[in-house]
Parts: structure tokens; C-alpha cells; sequence
């Protein structure tokens, strides 16, 4: 596995202290990545090699060797850990390497008849990383699929609202308080949503809690497809006092690919196939460049507000994978200080940094961001709509969808088009209005849970899914009616 004299030994220890242009050449493997981050390779093969002799070291009486090497394995452990690239790698790690290899040389010299074993080991320790990251690939993808895709229950609701919508009497079709849909002294929620019963969740915990139900007024938009069954269920079962507006994406004729860049995008034959079509000789490594609501204008509406609401001066966008717990009255007398968008930062964890959304390497990212800032998120933001349109914000965000139509600058979502969009423009509410987490984390406290404003079922394990995490499930499914007619029929429960 290694080279057997001292100079050979010598060259791949001192090739290490370079840039990370780094590279270990053994009998067996010769590494030349493509990418630029080397070193993270030389230390994983490294732990691996090391992994290895651990096996053997105890029953020969080398105890001395194996203390040291245990030592040199938890240094290279902790120089890889939550690293993907070289350049989050400590500034010792050359160090670490050359201490690594230095008693990986003497072990090699000590034992050179275990070479063969250890090649035929190596061998077999490849094959089973490589069988396991194909695992987990496929449990990854189906976890996706899992994910977002519609539930028969809840695809046996919104048809039987449909058909309730399209064989009842056209004087059964308006919503009362209309008159308020456009009065800029209310407060007005945006929400933008193709799944009728968590659209209900969002509108029944907000108005339980609201402290005057009559001040709030619901805008919804959905698709085409459920539209019907979207006004059916709010018809059947109109918010107290509060006024609520259905609308679909068809309605707003202005939102054309002539105006929005998005639009275009979507629908050209380059963007299907960057999330869709992945070529044979390329496995799919990220199965979320497949999830169909990248590919909806739905999932990009947030950025068209002000168009939407010509007549308001503010709206609190709120997803529908969210449940209000508090009244949220007071967000609209928050002073943004002249910001656009109000949200809670996530600086708590290194992923939700601008690095992890942004291609830095992009020197129009370089320039303009910085990528250590803190990410914020989405899910409830209120949006200073005079403000937007005083500083021509939407302008902004075409500028940079532009800019991303080949994916050079981020990848996919939403929320990264909103940290170049309102970068700088971001007024950071306090975290108490917003909790993160609770459709990936299975360890959020409690105590959290129950003092947030607003809790958000953020990832894949969405409450409504078999999938969801159990211990979450209760805060979400106590607003859903379960003895309504059609939520038995179709066998939904809590």
C-alpha cells in the first residue's frame, strides 16, 4: 500500500504540506480528483489505511503504536469533521498529516509482511464504502419521493371537494367580508399552497389564537388543479369573522415569461433536464434536484408581493408547513428600521451560512456577499410592500435569476434567490416568532415548541405524511377537524 523506502515515504509526507494539491499514490489506488479539495481525500485515506492496522496492532503487543495511532486517527477525526471542502479544514491539518503518516510509515516497516493482507482488506473496505454510499443514496431518494408525493388520503379530499364544488349551487360560492381584502389598516397573510388541509391548519391556529379574528384577512393561492377543492373547503367552512380570498396562479395574466425570468427559465428544455433527465454515465447524487416543485411558479410567487397586492402596504408570507401557537397581531407594528423583509436569522448552525447556499467560487458571488453572513428564514416573513416598491426590490430579483439561468450561482430553491434579493435588506426578528426544525430534527426542545409564535415543520417529515415524527405530530394535528365529513371518508386521522 505504501511505498517501501524512506524517500518515497519522505515525498508523500512532504507532499502533504503543499496546497491542496495533495495526493497519497499507493500500489492499489492513485488519487486525482477533479476538484480542488485534495486534502479532504489524503486524510480520509489516511483514517482509512489507519482503520486498517488498528486490527492487527493489539494481538502483535504493540500497544505503544496503537496509542499513538488511536491519537492520530482522533486528530484526522476532528480536522474532517463537518468539513466537505479544503478550505474549512483547520490551518494545522498539514501538520496533522505528516504526524499521521509518520507513524503509518513505521507501522508499515515494522509489519511489511501484512502487506498483502492489508491490501486484500483495503480492497474489500472500499468495496463496502462504496456498496454503503449507494444505500444510502437510494434510501436518500426514496425518503424524497416519500416526501413529496401526495398522500391518497389527502388526494381523496381534494377531489371530493372538487366534486362537492362543481355540483353545488352557484349561490353557495362567494366568500363573505370582501370588502376587506383590500383595506391596508387589516392584517393580511399571504399564503401560497396546493395542499388543502394544511392550508386549514395554518388558518385555524392563527385565527384561535388572534386576539381579534375580524383584523385578518387570508389571501390563498394555489394551483389550477386545486383550486376547486381549495375554496370548496373554506366555503364549507368559512373562517369566523375573518375574510379569506381563493385565487389561482391563472388569475394574475400579468405573470407571463415576457415579464418574469423565472417563468422563462422554467419552462426552457435546459432547466427540465437539470432537474429531471441525469445521464447515464452521472449517478444522481441529489435526489432533491427532482422534486417537481422546483419546476412551479407556485414555489416562486413570495417574490412577486407587491404585484400581487397592489393596494397593501404589508403581508406576512407564511408557508403552509407552519402552525401559529400566539397571536401575531404585534409583527405589524414592527419597526423594520426601512428594511424590506422581517424574518429570524439562523446563525446557530454553520449550514444555514451564505456559503452553504451560494457558489462562492462565482466571482459575482465572490464580490457581492460575504460568505460567513448568517442565513434567515422562510416560512414567516413580513414584507414592508411600500418599501419593496420604493426600492424596486422585484427588479433585483430578476437581476439575479438572470444572472442564475445555467445554475453557476446556486442550485435550486427558493430561499437562496431571497438571500441575494434582500441581502442587506433583511430586518432579523427575534427568535421566539419563528421555530425551525421540526421536519428533520428529532431533538428540538420541548420547552421551545411550546413558547414559539410559530412553529415549522421545515424538511421532508411533514406532519401530514406517515414519515412525520410522531413526537411533533399533536402540535399540528389538533387544529385539523377530524370528525368533518370528508376527513372521515377518506380515512384521515390523527
Amino acid at each position: 500500500i505504501f511505498q517501501n523506502d524512506e524517500k518515497s515515504s519522505q515525498q508523500i509526507t512532504d507532499s502533504t504540506s503543499k496546497e491542496s494539491g495533495a495526493m497519497i499514490t499507493s500500489s492499489n489506488t492513485s488519487y486525482s480528483p477533479t476538484s480542488s479539495d485534495k486534502t479532504i481525500l489524503v486524510l480520509k485515506d489516511q483514517l482509512r489505511r489507519a482503520k486498517i492496522y488498528i486490527g492487527f496492532l493489539p494481538s502483535r503487543g504493540n500497544h505503544g503504536f496503537v496509542k499513538d495511532l488511536r491519537r492520530r486517527m482522533r486528530d484526522i477525526q476532528q480536522a474532517l469533521s463537518g468539513t466537505t471542502i479544503d478550505r474549512q479544514l483547520p490551518k494545522n491539518v498539514h501538520k496533522k498529516i505528516r504526524a499521521m503518516e509518520s507513524i503509518l510509515t513505521k507501522i508499515k516497516q515494522v509489519h511489511d509482511n501484512c502487506a498483502a493482507a492489508i491490501d486484500k482488506l483495503q480492497t474489500n473496505l472500499h468495496w463496502t464504502e462504496n456498496q454503503l454510499e449507494a444505500n444510502k443514496q437510494e434510501a436518500t431518494y426514496a425518503a424524497q419521493v416519500a416526501a413529496k408525493a401526495l398522500p391518497k388520503r389527502l388526494h381523496c379530499l381534494a377531489l371530493r371537494l372538487t366534486n362537492e364544488y362543481y355540483t353545488s349551487s352557484s349561490n353557495n360560492k362567494h366568500f363573505p367580508y370582501q370588502d376587506k381584502l383590500e383595506d391596508p389598516k387589516l392584517h393580511h397573510y399571504a399564503l401560497f399552497s396546493d395542499n388543502v388541509l394544511a392550508a386549514a391548519v395554518v388558518v385555524n391556529s392563527t385565527l384561535i389564537h388572534a386576539k381579534k379574528p375580524a383584523d385578518h384577512v387570508f389571501h390563498i393561492v394555489t394551483d389550477k388543479l386545486n383550486y376547486a377543492a381549495m375554496r370548496m373547503w373554506f366555503l364549507a367552512n368559512p373562517p369566523v369573522k375573518a375574510a379569506i380570498q381563493v385565487q389561482k396562479i391563472e388569475e394574475f395574466t400579468w405573470l407571463n415569461s415576457s415579464y418574469s425570468p423565472v417563468l422563462k427559465q422554467l419552462a426552457s428544455q435546459f432547466m427540465i433536464n437539470y432537474y429531471f433527465r441525469t445521464p447515464q454515465n452521472k449517478p444522481d447524487r441529489n435526489p432533491k434536484f427532482r422534486n417537481p416543485k422546483y419546476l412551479s411558479i407556485l414555489n416562486h410567487l413570495r417574490f412577486y408581493l407587491p404585484e400581487i397586492f397592489p393596494k397593501l402596504n404589508k403581508v406576512l408570507f407564511v408557508d403552509d408547513d407552519i402552525v401559529v401557537q400566539q397571536d401575531l397581531s404585534p409583527l405589524w407594528s414592527v419597526d423594520l428600521k426601512g428594511r424590506v423583509n422581517a424574518a429570524v436569522k439562523t446563525c446557530g448552525e454553520v449550514f444555514h451560512r451564505f456559503d452553504r447556499y451560494l457558489n462562492f467560487s462565482n466571482p459575482l458571488i465572490a464580490k457581492k456577499f460575504d460568505r460567513h453572513a448568517c442565513g434567515w428564514a422562510y416560512g414567516m416573513n413580513m414584507f414592508d410592500l411600500s418599501e419593496w416598491r420604493r426600492q424596486n426590490i422585484t427588479a433585483v430579483y430578476h437581476y439575479w435569476q438572470e444572472q442564475n439561468e445555467h445554475r453557476l450561482l446556486w442550485k435550486l430553491g427558493t430561499l437562496p434567490a431571497g438571500l441575494v434579493t434582500f441581502w442587506n435588506n433583511t430586518f432579523p426578528l427575534d427568535r421566539s416568532w419563528h421555530l425551525l426544525g421540526l421536519g428533520y430534527k428529532r431533538n428540538v426542545n420541548p420547552m421551545d415548541i411550546e413558547q414559539a409564535a410559530v412553529i415549522h415543520y421545515n424538511g421532508n417529515l411533514k406532519p401530514w405524511l406517515e414519515v412525520g415524527l410522531p413526537k411533533y405530530r399533536s402540535y399540528w394535528s389538533k387544529y385539523v377537524n377530524f370528525d368533518h365529513a370528508f376527513i372521515r371518508e377518506c380515512h384521515i386521522h390523527p
